[in-house]
Order: C-alpha cells, then sequence, then structure tokens
C-alpha cells in the first residue's frame, strides 16, 4: 500500500474530504457515480462487504498498524493511504469520531425501484425525511427488525452521507435501498406490486400498531415521514391504512426515528 504522510489539511492530495460537502461528492462525477466518505472501522468494513469501491483511506498515525486497521486496508487492495495526527484528522471531521479512519469510495449504483419491489414482502418508505441522524436510526431499526428493503423519496436526505451511515452503524450498506423516480406516485408504485401500505400518521382514523388487520397482508409496505409536516395528504388518502403507536401521558408521539423501531418491531419481528 501507498502511504503517504499529511502534514496539513491545505495538501490538495485531501481534496476529496476537505474541498467538497457531500452533495458535491455526490455530483463529482457526473454522469458517472459519484463519491462518499465513511468513517469508523465498522462502517468502512461493512462497505467493503457491500462490494463498494475504495479511492483512498486517511488514517491516524498511531493507528495505522493496529489489527482492524490493517485487516481493512489489506481488504481493500492497494489504495493510496494518507496518515496524519488525530489533531488534523478531528480538524475534518469537528470532532473525535472517526476512531482514527476515514475512507473515500465510488459510489455503488443504486438498484431499481421495481427489481426491490418485485423481491421483498417486508419493506419500509421514507417520505422527504430530511435528518441524517433519522435516516442513519431508521435503518439501523429496518436491519435489525428484518425490513428487506428501503425506498426513499428524493426530498430525503442520502443515506451514504457520513452522519447517516455512521448513525447506522454501516447498515445503509447491509440492506437494499433506492430513491422513488421523481414524479411516480409512491402509494400507486407499491400497490402496482400488490403491497398493503400502512401510513403511520397522527390522524383521527389511525387504528393501533397492533391491530391484527396489519399484519395479515402478505407483502407490507410502512411508510414514515418527515419530522415536522409528516406524510402528505395524498399518500395518506391513497393508502390502505393509517396506523399509531398509542401513546400515554399526554405525548402525541414519538420521533420518527424511535416510531421505526416500535413500528417495525410489530409489524415485522414479533
Amino acid at each position: 500500500m501507498n502511504i503517504i504522510p499529511i502534514e496539513s489539511l491545505s495538501d490538495e492530495r485531501l481534496s476529496l474530504y476537505i474541498g467538497y460537502n457531500e452533495p458535491q461528492l455526490l455530483h463529482i462525477n457526473e454522469p458517472a457515480p459519484g463519491v462518499f466518505i465513511a468513517e469508523t472501522p465498522m462502517v468502512i468494513e461493512r462497505a467493503l462487504e457491500a462490494g463498494a469501491k475504495p479511492l483512498s483511506f486517511f488514517v491516524e498515525d498511531k493507528n495505522l498498524e493496529r489489527d482492524d486497521i490493517q485487516n481493512l486496508l489489506k481488504r481493500a487492495g492497494e489504495p493510496d493511504v494518507f496518515t496524519a495526527p488525530l489533531d488534523v484528522i478531528n480538524d475534518i471531521t469537528g470532532f473525535n469520531l472517526t476512531r482514527g479512519v476515514l475512507a473515500a469510495f465510488l459510489r455503488p449504483p443504486l438498484p431499481d425501484p421495481d427489481d426491490l419491489l418485485s423481491s421483498c414482502k417486508n419493506i419500509v418508505v421514507l417520505e422527504d425525511i430530511v435528518n441524517p441522524t433519522n435516516i442513519g436510526a431508521i435503518f439501523r431499526s429496518a436491519a435489525a427488525l428484518s425490513a428487506q428493503c428501503v425506498l426513499l423519496t428524493s426530498g430525503s436526505s442520502d443515506p451514504y452521507y457520513r452522519r447517516a451511515a455512521r448513525v447506522s452503524m454501516g447498515t445503509v450498506f447491509q440492506i437494499p435501498w433506492t430513491y422513488i423516480h421523481d414524479g411516480t406516485d409512491t402509494v400507486d408504485l407499491l400497490h402496482s406490486h400488490d403491497f398493503t401500505v400502512i401510513s403511520m400518521a397522527l390522524t383521527e382514523d389511525a387504528i393501533p400498531i397492533n391491530d391484527p388487520v396489519l399484519k395479515s397482508a402478505r407483502k407490507r409496505a410502512v411508510i414514515f415521514g418527515s419530522e415536522g409536516a409528516g406524510l402528505c395528504d395524498k399518500t395518506l388518502s391513497k393508502s390502505d391504512h393509517v396506523a399509531i403507536i398509542p401513546m400515554h401521558n399526554n405525548v402525541d408521539s414519538l420521533n420518527v426515528a424511535a416510531s421505526s423501531a416500535v413500528a417495525l418491531y410489530e409489524l415485522f419481528s414479533k
């Protein structure tokens, strides 16, 4: 492997790590696939397991000989490996969250929504969820609680963004996902593949999440909406069921990430 010591963040060879924000990395090679940055050994390992192609690594110098990092580098082939003291790396992240290693990857192509829907029975749909932390937490719940894929509307945050991937513990690389094409009616798409559509929302006609009718369907798609506005009226009106998690002590709802864990446990995992 090619070890390259770095003394300053102004080194142009670090441009992928410090010269672009994440939306810019997404589009950096258009029309070819873009780039994402992964951090922590677990997230990087799961990206490698998923077949993502590493472009380079950025490793804290004193951790270069750690067994877990050496194993990552060996699995990655022969990428450039930039090294620097931890304080230099932390200037990039703003926090000591990398556990000593970052990696730049070429983004793998996303599957077509129809291909995923034709092969899955329990799925999660995210409508315009923009908070990367919530995206990551929902993916972790989806992977742990037997969801087979995740579909996102184009208004949702990118699951490969560093914060989302880190919060997900790398499960964004384990569970298949893709975006619904712009202009596609989400519920119509799901119905065309014979899914029973269950929308999570606070409405007067919502039924409890443990209602047996919600488990009777052969194929189930559970839709979660944005943190503020929730699901749009068209989604709600076309859904087969609207469900709610019963609350106590005058609390009206849970955060969408917490709601996903409760709902998916009840509908998919129990």
